[in-house]
């Protein structure tokens, strides 16, 4: 771990002179999962950690991983696949890192049963604000290890994850189970979510397309596949998108099942972004099928797509926003965005509430009840900024009233007053005083959304005009080379 240990020795030396200096600074971890806008890099001073990007060790008797912060999910998946292992808990997208989902917030289909993703790790080594390296644990600076889940790298830098892995199976017996309401849907994934520890499933999520059809998605890990079942696959360009699939395969049948392999379920939503990248197809006003989805494949898997939508700047209208509600208010939520928005599909994913005090998602109207129903909504908003701005607005405050809560790595427009109503700011301030994080950039700071100035500057105004935003973020996308990280991955089962 000698090289390891010199760029974090290099990352302290950086961060104790900008604290000696009162200097903020932002993480440079050369990725991102956030449809934010990124900040104008004119002025700002950064701290590079894109080296921290290796799986140290695995160790397949103790069941555990040392992993620094920008190992992406698939190369830990493709690590730990080799020692018969994977994570409890993996993010859908296989660019989102291990330093991404213990700083942010990652729940995902597994999460009914094993929390976030923060809650399957037993150590964190981070470089304090002072410079000073530690290793926190529920046993060590237990306040700080908890603390900073969540808190988007407000609290330190965060340098290698010990994470706990679980065993793997070859397959994922998935089954399909339509609904044909919203209530029915959502009364299923409460019921189903309830007892966690006995549950027959692994995997549990779920997409509704439209109010009168839902389709409930359970997962359970297995070595066994009958002889004559072909596994179903989604990595490779002939194969169907998840969702269109999850679709068509409950149009006439009530339940049905099939067998994925672990890694092409893990990864299941990566092409087509979920279904955002049909987005891609109505804004240049081309054909979406399934032609042109195998032709245009390289450029429809998340990497790309979230490289052309910060390129192009349509993240400033494209509401992509999961909101944790509890369950007896998720139906009430889904009647307001169906009024307010029309955005259609939505995605369904029970979680696992952490305890209080937590920068995750969390019931706000009553006291710790354990569970919630996360809501992903992901489409169009509207052109104008002053109507996106103020739907986005109206959303925040609609949430609210509901107990619910948005997750912080999309746009946060609310005031900072208005943002701490739903955290600790007490708890969250002592933390940041404790370990001398105040000269950094607070959670409010780092994730709300300044709304952008009427006045637009000659490039910007060149974006705008559809196509041109778009081409330009293809291009951007095209030079990064994205694409080769999948067409090189391992874990793909290829025919």
């Amino acid at each position: 771990m000698g090289k390891h240990e010199d760029v974090v020795a290099r990352i302290s030396r950086l961060v104790s002179q900008f604290h000696k200096l009162n200097q903020p600074y932002r993480i440079f971890h050369g990725s991102t999962n956030s449809t934010r806008p990124r900040p104008n890099a004119q002025n700002q001073k950064f701290v590079d950690i894109s080296a921290l990007n290796n799986v140290l060790h695995v160790d397949k008797q103790a069941k555990k991983a040392h992993v620094e912060p920008n190992v992406p999910m698939d190369r830990l998946v493709e690590a730990t696949l080799k020692h018969g292992l994977v994570p409890p808990v993996v993010m859908e997208f296989p660019g989102i890192t291990a330093g991404g989902g213990y700083s942010g917030t990652s729940g995902e289909s597994s999460s009914f049963k094993h929390g976030f993703f923060d809650r399957t790790i037993d150590a964190v080594e981070m470089v304090l604000p002072n410079g000073e390296v530690v290793k926190t644990s529920a046993q060590n600076k237990p306040d700080l290890f908890r603390g900073a889940a969540g808190a988007v790298g407000s609290l330190g830098v965060t340098t290698l994850i010990e994470l706990n892995l679980v065993e793997a199976k070859k397959f994922v017996k998935v089954t399909y189970e339509r609904k044909n309401s919203v209530a029915a849907a959502v009364e299923a994934f409460e019921k189903e979510s309830a007892d966690p520890e006995n549950a027959t499933f692994d995997y549990i999520d779920g997409i509704q397309f439209s109010p009168d059809h839902g389709v409930v998605v359970k997962g359970e890990l297995t070595d066994e596949k009958p002889a004559d079942v072909k596994a179903q696959t989604f990595s490779n360009p002939w194969d169907p998108w998840f969702y269109l699939h999850a679709r068509e395969i409950t149009k006439s049948n009530d339940v049905a099942t099939e067998y994925v392999p672990l890694a092409e379920y893990l990864f299941r939503y990566d092409r087509g972004g979920f279904w955002v990248g049909e987005s891609a197809f109505k804004y240049f006003k081309f054909p979406f099928n399934k032609f042109t989805r195998w032709f245009l494949d390289d450029f429809l898997h998340t990497r790309m797509l979230y490289k052309a939508l910060h390129a192009s700047g349509e993240s400033s209208r494209y509401v992509v926003q999961d909101l944790a509600l509890p369950y007896e208010n998720a139906e009430a939520f889904i009647d307001y965005t169906t009024q307010k928005f029309d955005i259609w599909p939505l995605w369904y994913c029970p979680l696992k509430q952490s305890p209080m005090p937590t920068m995750h998602p969390h019931n706000t109207n009553t006291p710790y009840q354990g569970r919630m129903l996360n809501i992903g909504l992901w489409g169009f908003g509207p052109a104008k900024s002053t109507e996106f701005i103020a739907k986005n607005r109206d959303l925040e405050q609609k949430l609210g009233q509901l107990g619910g809560m948005k997750w912080l790595y999309a746009h946060t427009y609310s005031p900072e007053d208005e943002f701490w109503k739903d955290f600790d700011r007490e708890w969250y301030t002592a933390l940041r005083e404790k370990y001398s994080a105040t000269s950094l950039p607070s959670v409010w700071h780092k994730v709300k959304v300044t709304p952008p100035n009427d006045r637009k500057t000659w490039s910007q105004r060149i974006a705008s005009v559809s196509p041109l935003g778009g081409l330009w973020g293809i291009w951007k996308a095209i030079q990064s080379k994205e694409y080769m990280k999948h067409r090189k991955a391992t874990w793909r089962t290829r025919h």
